[in-house]
């Protein structure tokens, strides 16, 4: 019994304290918020990005889809937002997602790109620890004037 215990000690006990342990260099989840000013539904020239909108990291299982890990940050000036994610999540589903807007006027979360899926684990043949997100978008309550210009240009790519 005494080596059992003396073995569980000594491979056991360390594999837990490394699992356990931060990372030695942090995943930066970092994307982009913006306001669908025509309400197209979509990125267009006439996005603008919106400085203070609140955005979550949330990891969940994968069985259960139970969450498991989140945390908040903001945009800055520019709509960029940088989350630093200190854990490996790596048998865990991922997002970013949008949770709300300073203004008023553009805070309907666009419906299919109110989230972003990323990938947090070091696991995946992925050299740098700098994770991207797909921009995520509000929309304004009505279109400003002028989207129908924006609209005639995108069919004129288009053709």
């Amino acid at each position: 019994m005494a080596k059992l215990v003396m073995l569980f000690a000594l491979c056991v006990l360390p594999a837990l304290a490394v699992a356990t342990r931060p990372m030695k260099t942090p995943f930066t989840v970092e994307g982009k918020v913006y306001c669908d000013t025509c309400r197209f539904g979509f990125e267009s020239s006439a996005i603008t990005y919106i400085p203070g909108a609140k955005v979550r990291v949330e990891c969940k299982d994968r069985a259960g889809m139970a969450i498991r890990y989140t945390k908040e940050g903001t945009t800055d000036s520019t709509g960029t937002y940088r989350i630093t994610v200190a854990e490996d999540h790596e048998d865990q589903i991922c997002d970013s997602v949008l949770v709300s807007s300073p203004q008023r006027d553009c805070s309907d979360a666009t419906p299919g790109r109110d989230r972003a899926r990323v990938i947090l684990t070091g696991s995946n043949g992925i050299a740098s620890y700098n994770r991207f997100a797909n921009a995520m978008g509000f929309m304004r309550t009505e279109a400003l004037s002028g989207c129908s210009q924006v609209l005639k240009q995108l069919q004129e790519l288009d053709e």
